[in-house]
């Protein structure tokens, strides 16, 4: 049964502030920032010692983090921002060593990445604020809602791996099982991003956005995310036993004819997370681009009081 909880305004400290982390060596990389028209207006914050790239929008009573997919950034968001933004205060990210925001290797998994996301709202001063992480972001915010139960008020995943045994499609499956990142150190990192946003089917990139992608994941940037996903083996069976725990409403979106994260993913957390509603689209991975207007209806809909009824 969720249990409602009345709404924190913008700005109050949230229930979980003795949350801290230890400083670790990081590792020195450049930001960069797109000038442009957009809504989408960055800035760059320390948090843990790292630069964190992040927009926000307006105030409002209720906030929510939203977690840039990979090899994407935050302007993943663009399309939907000024609908969410009338709903809720948002806080959007590229998570460590994702978009333009600072690398540090240890948070390359999803259950470090998932204590990242917990200091956020602490850095951010939210109270009980929403999450929507589609892609890398699905695993992270589980663990999230599994080990600070209350911190999120509800979570929105999809297109991000979870399944135990691992389902993949072929490419993946080749990073995921490569023994070493050795093999791709030579490939050339704009090709390799631009040979995934290839599977974007019907919306066409601003050209401002396209390069704010390739831009995120120059030099060592894309080789170096791959660890993320490779951390799968060891990270999803530990997240598997956990989500018959967790007590945070999940909504669960799916482009029903992804070739990469294969949409059994959406499925396997359907019949696992106790209090959860989950939707199938007509797209391919990259559903929240292909299908942004029926995933922000989505996502609204869920914030409106979808999540009080699972």
């Amino acid at each position: 049964m969720v249990t409602k909880t009345n709404v924190g305004k913008v700005g109050e400290t949230h229930p979980h502030s003795s949350l801290r982390s230890k400083q670790r060596s990081l590792v020195k990389e450049p930001i960069m920032t797109i000038s442009t028209h957009s809504l989408i207006n960055t800035q760059v914050r320390k948090i843990d010692g790292l630069s964190i790239r992040y927009a926000e929008s307006d105030a409002r009573d209720v906030s929510a983090i939203l977690l840039s997919p990979w090899p994407e950034s935050l302007f993943t968001f663009e399309q939907m921002w000024s609908r969410l933004a009338e709903h809720a205060h948002l806080v959007a990210i590229d998570l460590p060593g994702f978009g333009h925001s600072e690398r540090r290797n240890d948070l390359l998994t999803s259950s470090a990445m998932g204590e990242f996301v917990a200091h956020v709202v602490e850095e951010f001063g939210l109270r009980r604020p929403h999450a929507v992480g589609p892609d890398i972001g699905t695993s992270a915010l589980l663990f999230t809602a599994a080990k600070h139960p209350g911190l999120l008020r509800s979570i929105v995943v999809g297109n991000g791996t979870a399944a135990v045994p691992i389902q993949i499609g072929s490419v993946l499956k080749d990073v995921v099982e490569a023994p070493s990142l050795d093999a791709f150190r030579n490939v050339d990192p704009r090709k390799s991003v631009e040979s995934v946003l290839a599977f974007v089917e019907r919306y066409k990139l601003p050209d401002h956005v396209r390069e704010d992608f390739l831009s995120s994941y120059e030099g060592d940037r894309f080789v170096e995310s791959l660890r993320f996903v490779r951390s799968y083996p060891a990270e999803l069976p530990v997240l598997g036993k956990l989500l018959p725990t967790i007590e945070t409403p999940v909504q669960i979106i799916t482009g029903g004819h992804d070739p990469g994260v294969l949409p059994v993913n959406g499925e396997y957390l359907r019949k696992r997370l106790p209090h959860n509603k989950s939707d199938i689209i007509d797209a391919g991975h990259f559903a929240w681009a292909d299908a942004a207007d029926e995933y922000a209806t989505l996502i609204i809909d869920w914030w409106n009081g979808g999540y009080e009824r699972v």
